[in-house]
């Protein structure tokens, strides 16, 4: 058992006490962690256009990564959020942080996943750049919290024992003895609640077996393991150098190396690959004597499932989850979504049916978590549907592949206002575009051209060409495509306002 920190010295020292005396910063960052693909919610989360990015929480527009940052409204000392994320999904996270009114103090672009440790000892380094030394509340951009006031107050009542050098982590009170996630022993009873403070942890265990569980639960010492942190950044990296110098080494040189690409700071690809790929819970957490845990009971979900989904969403008299252009009828304890086409239950029980531009899946709830094997099929296979949907969202807007056949193929293009595709050629197909809404400033071969709502024009193969949208709404257009090669790495770069090179192009899945 851990002897470095008591239950009275984690309560002792108070926040503003700690910052007299050693001149600290009381800001509370925080550092949102927006990798993983969520296989296990396919068809909807895929690699491309994860959980995260997606409106998953019942009675909600906004996306969970949205929900992260809004739930943090009214903690004290609150300043703007590091977020980190893949970097094919900058413009995502950039886009959905503009749509809420936030600007983040950065956003770090790993080029490679390197998991947990990394990530926070990244934020630590950034955090610290300027001589500061706020607090870390490092959160997941994929969890649903139910109760956000519980919440606020939950990571409140770990502020004092944060600042004065514990490294909090929270802890999930369980509501059943789950075996899919890790547990957490705390050195004493736990109670959660107002004025309920951090309790130094005895140990982490792995995923359980059942009978196992079931004892933790009777103790009223553990708690479920939800990867949320809260310490000081140089708390954080100081047992980061004792316990686990070869990650923090790697991400100073990643930071040092660094190339800022517009509102984004990438991490230098090199560095940042020789990093140990880490758990901070295992790198760290397991092995300090500075660490505490606090109970949370606030509705918490880390969505892992189509079923877990089913368990924090809203029911229906008949237990149903209802999401889309659904209707049930004589339907039972069923998740119905639909994105697009009608879905239909009728007399059905326990299913999940989730459809999307194209994939309907349908799956018994007590096996949902079983998708993620169907993805590692559709990998082998080398299946589009593995990663990418159908739409592919864009820095400038998004495409939408309708139709294809052979030596053609039509799209449905979007184009935000002020936004503007890149100055480019392809060598093997032409392009007509039909523009449906708005108006659009079309470039071919260094002239322009206004081109309205149901007015066209044709892009040979070999012009020079670029589409901006000057106006204030999207511009929709539809856009036909010819040649005897269709693919999306056909693209030469001349000039591109988002920093996108032109061998950055010859990537699949790219860009107009």
């Amino acid at each position: 058992m851990r002897t470095g920190l008591s239950a009275t010295s984690l309560s002792a020292t108070g926040l503003s006490a700690t910052t007299r005396s050693h001149g600290q910063s009381t800001a509370l960052v925080p550092v949102i962690l927006c990798g993983g693909t969520g296989t296990r919610l396919w068809p909807l989360s895929r690699a491309t256009y994860p959980k995260q990015y997606w409106p998953l929480a019942a009675g909600s527009d906004d996306t969970l990564l949205q929900q992260t940052q809004r739930r943090l409204e009214g903690l004290p000392g609150l300043a703007a959020p590091l977020l980190i994320c893949n970097e094919d999904h900058r413009f995502i996270v950039a886009e959905q942080m503009r749509q809420i009114g936030v600007e983040p103090a950065a956003i770090l672009l790993e080029p490679i996943g390197r998991n947990t440790a990394p990530a926070v000892a990244v934020a630590a380094l950034q955090a610290t750049a300027q001589g500061e030394d706020p607090l870390l509340l490092v959160l997941a951009a994929d969890h649903v919290i139910r109760d956000a006031e519980r919440f606020r107050a939950t990571v409140a009542a770990g502020l004092e024992a944060a600042a004065g050098g514990a490294l909090v982590t929270f802890g999930i009170v369980p509501t059943a003895p789950e075996t899919g996630y890790g547990y957490i022993e705390a050195a004493g009873s736990l109670t959660s609640g107002e004025g309920c403070g951090p309790v130094p942890i005895a140990r982490f265990v792995e995923k359980p077996e059942r009978a196992t569980a079931e004892a933790f639960l009777a103790t009223g010492r553990f708690t479920w393991n939800s990867g949320m942190f809260l310490f000081r950044a140089s708390a954080i990296l100081s047992e980061l150098e004792r316990l686990a110098p070869e990650v923090v080494s790697a991400c100073r040189a990643a930071l040092e190396h660094d190339s800022p690409d517009l509102d984004f700071l990438r991490l230098e690809r090199e560095a940042f690959a020789g990093c140990p790929n880490v758990a901070i819970d295992v790198a760290v957490m397991e092995k300090t004597d500075r660490g505490a845990v606090l109970p949370l009971e606030a509705g918490w979900s880390d969505v892992g499932s189509w079923s877990a989904l089913w368990d924090t969403s809203d029911h229906d008299a008949q237990g149903n989850v209802l999401r889309g252009r659904v209707i049930s009828q004589d339907s039972r304890n069923c998740y119905l979504r639909s994105e697009h086409r009608l879905v239909v239950g009728l007399g059905v029980e326990d299913l999940v049916v989730v459809e999307t531009d194209d994939v309907v899946l349908v799956a018994h709830r007590d096996r949902a978590q079983e998708v993620k094997t169907v993805v590692g099929v559709l990998e082998r296979q080398g299946a589009r549907e593995s990663k990418a949907h159908r739409k592919i969202y864009r820095p400038w807007g998004s495409y939408d592949g309708i139709t294809e056949g052979d030596r053609w193929q039509v799209k449905k293009i979007v184009v935000n206002p002020g936004a503007s595709l890149s100055l480019q050629m392809h060598h093997h197909r032409a392009e007509h575009w039909v523009v449906v809404q708005g108006t659009a400033l079309v470039e071919k071969d260094g002239q322009q051209e206004l081109v309205g709502e149901n007015q066209s024009t044709y892009i040979p193969l070999g012009s020079r060409h670029r589409l901006t949208n000057p106006g204030k709404i999207p511009v929709e257009m539809i856009e036909v495509q010819s040649g005897p090669y269709l693919g999306e790495d056909d693209i030469v770069r001349f000039e591109d306002r988002y920093g996108r090179s032109d061998q950055r192009a010859e990537q699949p899945l790219m860009s107009p």
